[in-house]
């Protein structure tokens, strides 16, 4: 991999990790403003290198925007725990850019409870049907709709047509970096396209209306193996401009996650 979203700048400043985001965080609600999906990945970066340990790992993240994230300018990551333990661990992690006053400020948030592992595999189970494997989906070339951003990073192939009825599936592979020069975790890949479940599940046509989810809410059961995650989703939406998409997560093996997300509804 050559390309990524971000390049990290600075390890030692006293504001946190700095970065430099690249064109391919650009959304697709903005050109001037950050998919959530990287930035998702950020954080959970920050959360699983914060004071690491070989016996734990996140067993739920949930992301809060809270505002855009702009593209152009620096960026600073910070983490901390917030209630250490032996067997249960909460961290969490703020994303700061320059506010209109140019001082940093957090434009997102991640919290993560952080728990300590042992050998369960004689009752290892998940109940979601596993998808369609990715050689019966179909590429989906969004690239030619938009000028470079978010989705010229990914290898997107559907299982279902897109709008209709019922739940969206769908295999997502960053073709990216996350940091320039970094492998990613498999949990970094997964939060690199969590956040699409809201697109995969939707039934709103693009053209007449935006749904912008506020945050990103991930229950972790097995951490994924391979290139490759699957989404299956749905989004409901009240008569009050209010909706949430709810979902599960896999890798080729089966289920590994279940996700939701708030979704705010407005007609273009």
């Amino acid at each position: 991999m050559t390309d990524s979203y971000y390049e990290l700048l600075d390890t030692a400043d006293p504001r946190g990790e700095k970065f430099a985001a690249t064109d391919l965080v650009r959304g697709t609600w903005s050109a001037e403003i950050q998919h959530a999906a990287p930035v998702s990945a950020l954080l959970v970066r920050a959360l699983e290198r914060l004071e690491a340990r070989d016996d734990t790992r996140l067993s739920r993240v949930t992301i809060d925007l809270l505002g855009p994230v702009p593209v152009a300018g620096a960026l600073w990551v910070q983490a901390r725990v917030d209630r250490p333990g032996k067997q249960i661990e909460l961290v969490s992690a703020e994303l700061l850019a320059p506010g209109p006053d140019l001082e940093p400020r957090p434009v997102a948030r991640a919290t993560g409870w952080r728990l300590q592992t042992l050998d369960t595999a004689e009752v290892q189970h998940a109940s979601a049907a596993p998808l369609r494997p990715v050689d019966e989906a179909r590429r989906n070339d969004m690239k030619q709709n938009w000028d470079r951003n978010y989705v010229h990073s990914l290898d997107w192939r559907w299982l279902t047509t897109p709008l209709a009825p019922g739940d969206g599936e769908a295999w997502i592979s960053p073709v990216v970096d996350l940091v320039a020069g970094e492998p990613m975790s498999p949990l970094q890949r997964l939060f690199a396209v969590a956040d699409d479940a809201n697109g995969v599940g939707t039934k709103l046509d693009i053209r007449k209306w935006t749904f912008l989810n506020t945050d990103l809410v991930v229950h972790i059961h097995r951490i994924p193996d391979g290139e490759w995650i699957g989404i299956r989703a749905e989004t409901n939406y009240g008569p009050d401009g209010i909706g949430s998409t709810i979902g599960t997560l896999f890798d080729q093996h089966g289920a590994v996650a279940g996700i939701q997300q708030s979704v705010l509804v407005r007609r273009r």
